[in-house]
């Protein structure tokens, strides 16, 4: 018997129309096919989530990893959270500085302490012990690829994110940023927060991308899990009902999410949302604009 898997990953809402997306497209549509190959050969969801992530991370394409900006001080402060669905396992990490992989620095504190939230030098020192890698140079670091232009990055929204269901029928979701352009040292929107921007249990698993702080003021990746869980709505009714609680606090965005039959829903109330998906049954899909 086959069993169903999904992976659905997100690269930032709030596009503009005018804009071209072809080449993050491009990449989110290979990288959402190589997260269902890692799906289909047993991969767990956890790791495949973190996987994708780091990849989206690393690829200078997102407002997450390379493609983070400094803030106000002048210094680039990451954030990341997961967590595992049907253990309610989460770790996350703010405000990190000097490594690449901010998301693998969550998975050091789910892992390496019995913590979920690490901040600052607290979560440096970890990543540290962790052996995670360094940022010598970070000007060099964040060298875009051939080609890319910075104007297409969309500076209020550009956290990555991935939620997949595994064939042991298990969920996981993951989220990164480097925050909004512009931020002041400190500021933490909702990527890190379990509850706000990242959420799995044994029903669905979640990650949001927005504007952070009406993402937080509505709990919204919980809101969205107990639509579903003490609500009986469905994907639809619970993404439309999340993101009119966040547009009723001046908010946008958008989010992602895998239920454990294997349903994905992709909703966003701005002009677009950088998104793939692929499931057992449905082929790999793309878009970003509309």
């Amino acid at each position: 018997m086959n069993r169903p898997w999904a992976i659905a990953i997100h690269g930032g809402a709030g596009v503009h129309a005018d804009r071209d997306y072809s080449r993050a497209e491009a990449f989110l549509y290979d990288l959402v096919r190589d997260g269902a190959d890692r799906l289909k050969a047993g991969m767990t969801a956890l790791d495949v989530v973190q996987a994708l992530c780091e990849a989206m991370e690393d690829s200078g394409l997102f407002v997450a990893g390379r493609g983070s900006a400094p803030n106000t001080a002048g210094f680039i402060e990451l954030d990341a959270a997961l967590m595992e669905g049907h253990t309610r396992r989460a770790g996350s990490v703010c405000a990190l500085k000097g490594f690449e992989s901010p998301i693998a620095a969550a998975r050091a504190v789910m892992e390496r302490t019995d913590h979920v939230l690490m901040t600052a030098q607290g979560a440096e020192r970890l990543a540290l012990e962790a052996g995670l890698k360094t940022i010598d140079d970070p000007e060099t670091w964040r060298t875009q690829p051939d080609g890319f232009l910075k104007r297409d990055l969309d500076t209020g929204h550009g956290t990555v994110g991935a939620v997949a269901l595994d064939i042991q029928g298990h969920l996981a979701a993951a989220t990164s940023t480097g925050g909004v352009y512009g931020k002041r040292a400190g500021r933490v929107g909702d990527t890190p927060l379990i509850g706000c921007g990242t959420w799995a249990d044994d029903q669905v698993a979640v990650s949001c991308t927005g504007w952070g702080e009406a993402f937080i003021r509505t709990a919204a990746a919980h809101d969205f899990a107990a639509r579903i869980r003490y609500g009986n709505q469905s994907l639809e009714a619970a993404g439309q009902g999340v993101l009119d609680a966040v547009a009723s606090l001046g908010g946008d965005g958008g989010l992602i999410a895998i239920d454990r039959s294997g349903r994905i829903h992709m909703p966003f109330n701005t002009d677009g949302m950088k998104r793939a998906a692929c499931a057992h049954d449905q082929d790999a899909i793309v878009g970003s604009v509309g």
